[in-house]
């Protein structure tokens, strides 16, 4: 295997651990370690992508990424302005 396979390895296993922990009910869909995990692992499959030039899983796995990102912000943020109230 390659840097390209073993990063889009990572970034799938991370992605499938966060599904396959929540399936169970072991995490929270919406958590912030879900959406840690899913924006990480996405983030890594996408660059695996990029690395070897594959168009559309660089689209899919950007926006997974981008959308775990949102989720995210919007979780931490959510954390702040009730802890500040």
């Amino acid at each position: 295997m390659n840097l390209a396979d073993w990063t889009g390895a990572a970034g799938v296993f991370l992605i499938l651990l966060a599904y396959i922990l929540s399936l169970f009910r072991w995490l929270e869909v919406r958590s912030g370690t879900y959406a840690l995990m899913n924006f990480l692992g996405a983030s890594l499959a996408c660059l695996a992508s990029w690395m070897i030039d594959y168009l559309p899983f660089i689209l899919l796995e950007g926006t997974w990424a981008l959308v775990s990102l949102i989720a995210l912000l919007r979780g931490l943020y959510k954390a702040s302005t009730e802890t500040a109230v």
